[in-house]
C-alpha cells in the first residue's frame, strides 16, 4: 500500500493519504457498463493491475502496467527474475491471453519503447 507503515511518500502525494478511496479485490468494472476495467493481474506486485478501455473510435485497449515488460517476454514467455512468488505472474497472463482473445482488444505494453514512439503524445488523444 502507498501509505503502509513505514513507507515515505513524495510530499507531493501526501494529500492522497486523507482522500476518498476504494479497495479494489479482484476485477472491477469502473462504470458498470463495461468500458472501463480494472483487471485483476497479480505478479509484479501483490495487487498489480492492468487497465482496460474500450474507446469509440480506437476500440477496445489493454494497458498492461508491468505485466510485460517487452513484446519480447510474449513471444518467448519469460518471466520476471525478481518474480516473488513464482507461478503468479504466469497465471494472470494466462488469464489476461483469455481476456484479450475474448474481447480482440490490443495489447499496449508501457515498456514497449518501439511502440509507443509511434503513438500519439499529449496533447494528442485515442478517442
Amino acid at each position: 500500500m502507498m501509505f503502509g507503515p513505514n513507507v515515505q511518500v513524495n510530499p507531493a502525494y501526501a494529500a492522497l493519504k486523507n482522500s476518498k478511496t476504494q479497495k479494489v479485490e479482484g476485477d472491477y468494472d469502473v462504470f458498470g457498463d463495461g468500458t472501463v476495467v480494472l483487471l485483476f493481474t497479480p505478479g509484479h506486485t501483490p495487487g498489480h493491475q492492468s487497465l482496460y478501455v474500450k474507446l469509440p473510435k480506437t476500440g477496445a485497449v489493454v494497458l498492461s502496467g508491468d505485466l510485460y515488460h517487452y513484446p519480447e517476454d510474449l513471444k518467448l514467455d519469460s518471466m520476471p527474475d525478481r518474480e516473488k512468488a513464482p507461478g503468479i505472474t504466469e497465471a494472470s497472463r494466462k488469464t489476461l491471453q483469455a481476456f484479450l482473445a475474448k474481447t480482440g482488444a490490443q495489447l499496449w505494453i508501457g515498456h514497449d519503447i518501439n511502440f509507443f514512439s509511434r503513438q500519439k503524445h499529449s496533447p494528442e488523444y485515442y478517442d
